[in-house]
C-alpha cells in the first residue's frame, strides 16, 4: 500500500524504449509521433495496477513534456537521457498544500544567489515523489503581478541538500503508486537548471497538462472495456431468481448503454490526437476529453461494481479495485469543475469572457 518499486516498471520500460516513444532519439528516445505513444498508454492501462500506469505516465508524459520540448542541452543531457533510459524516476512538482487545481496561487520559489536557484516552499500530491531521482518543479522565480509570467520549470535532484519527503499519503486507491508531501529549504541548483526560459513556466506547465490529459484518457478506455466484459462474465454465470444476473432487460441494456459511451469517448480521443498531431492547440479538446472520461469512468465502475452485489464490496475482484482507483481521474489532472471552467472560457460563457 506505500507503493511499487517504481524501478520495476520503469528499467524494464527504458531498456525497451518505452519510456521516450515521441522523445528526441538525440537522447535515447524513438522519434515517432505522439500516436505511438498513446498505444503504449492504452497497452500499460491493461495492467491489473493502476499504480503502473501512473509511473509510467509521469515519466512520459507528465513531468518530460516541457523539458523534451523547451529545454536546453544541458538539462536534456543529465534529466532527459536517464529519465529516459529508465535510470532516474521522475516526477512532477506542481500542486501544494492550498494550491491544487488553481495551479496560478503556488507559492514556493527560487531566488538567484550567484550561479544558483535557491528553492524555498513545498508540493503535494506527488505521484513517484517518496522514490524520485528528480522533479519537474513549478516555481515562482519573479514579482510579476501577473502570475502567469512569474512561474518558471526548474530540474530540481531529490537528493539535494534540502529536500525531504514529508510524508507518503494513505489514500483511498491507487495504493500501489507512491504520493507524497515534499518540502524543500535553501535548496540550490544550478541556474542552468532551469527549463526554456524564465517566467514562462506557467505557459510550458499548461502545455505540458495536454498531454497528461490526452494520456489520461488513453488509459482510462482500457479499465472501462475490461470492467464492462468482466461484469458480462460474472453476470452471465451468477443465478437469481432462476435465471442468469444477465438475463435482466436492465443489466444488459444497461451495459449496452456504457460500451456505447465508451466507443465515442475513444472516437473523441483519436479526433483530439489527430488534431494534436498537425500541431494545433488542442487545450478545448483535451479538457472535453480529461472531463469526459473521468466522468464516464465514474459511471461505469459504478454500474458495474453494483451488478456484482456484495461481491462487489470486497477486495476479491478486480471491478472493487477499478472503482477505487479510477475515482482520482475527476481529481487528478484537475477536477472537473475546472475543467468545466476551461471549457465555458473556449465557448465565451465563463462570467467576464463574454465581449
Amino acid at each position: 500500500s506505500s507503493g511499487i518499486n517504481a524501478e520495476l516498471p520503469l528499467r524494464p520500460g527504458g531498456n525497451n524504449g518505452l519510456l521516450g516513444i515521441s522523445k528526441p532519439e538525440e537522447y535515447g528516445g524513438l522519434g515517432l509521433d505522439y500516436s505511438y505513444e498513446i498505444v503504449a498508454a492504452e497497452a500499460f492501462a491493461t495492467v491489473n495496477s493502476g499504480g503502473v500506469g501512473m509511473a509510467i505516465g509521469v515519466q512520459c508524459d507528465m513531468a518530460t513534456p516541457a523539458l523534451a520540448k523547451f529545454g536546453g542541452h544541458h538539462v536534456k543531457e543529465n534529466f532527459l537521457r536517464p529519465t529516459i533510459a529508465g535510470d532516474y524516476v521522475a516526477c512532477l512538482g506542481v500542486s501544494e498544500v492550498g494550491s491544487g487545481s488553481d495551479v496560478a496561487s503556488i507559492r514556493s520559489r527560487a531566488v538567484v544567489e550567484g550561479n544558483e536557484w535557491v528553492i524555498n516552499g513545498g508540493k503535494m500530491w506527488t505521484t513517484n515523489g517518496a522514490q524520485a531521482d528528480w522533479m519537474c518543479m513549478l516555481v515562482n522565480t519573479n514579482d510579476n503581478s501577473n502570475p502567469h509570467k512569474s512561474k518558471s520549470l526548474i530540474c530540481v535532484p531529490m537528493k539535494s541538500k534540502g529536500v525531504s519527503v514529508h510524508r507518503t499519503i494513505d489514500k483511498m486507491g491507487m495504493h500501489s503508486s507512491d504520493t507524497a508531501e515534499i518540502t524543500m529549504e535553501n535548496v540550490r541548483v544550478p541556474l542552468d537548471n532551469i527549463i526554456g526560459e524564465e517566467g514562462k513556466g506557467f505557459q510550458y506547465q499548461m502545455n505540458q497538462f495536454q498531454n497528461e490529459r490526452i494520456y489520461a484518457a488513453a488509459g482510462a478506455i482500457p479499465v472501462m472495456d475490461r470492467c464492462i466484459q468482466e461484469t458480462i462474465e460474472y453476470c452471465a454465470q451468477r443465478q437469481a431468481f432462476g435465471k442468469s444476473i444477465l438475463d435482466n432487460q436492465y443489466v444488459h441494456f444497461r451495459l449496452a448503454e456504457l460500451q456505447t459511451e465508451v466507443e465515442c469517448l475513444r472516437a473523441l480521443l483519436y479526433q483530439c490526437l489527430d488534431h494534436y498531431l498537425l500541431g494545433e492547440d488542442v487545450t478545448p479538446q483535451a479538457t472535453m476529453l480529461k472531463l469526459k472520461s473521468a466522468r464516464l469512468v465514474r459511471e461505469v465502475t459504478d454500474s458495474c461494481l453494483q451488478f456484482w452485489g456484495g461481491m462487489g464490496f470486497t477486495n476479491d475482484v478486480a471491478v472493487s479495485r477499478m472503482y477505487r482507483d479510477t475515482r482520482l481521474f475527476s481529481i487528478g489532472g484537475g477536477a472537473d469543475e475546472v475543467m468545466l471552467g476551461i471549457i465555458c472560457k473556449f465557448m465565451g460563457t465563463f462570467p467576464g469572457s463574454r465581449g
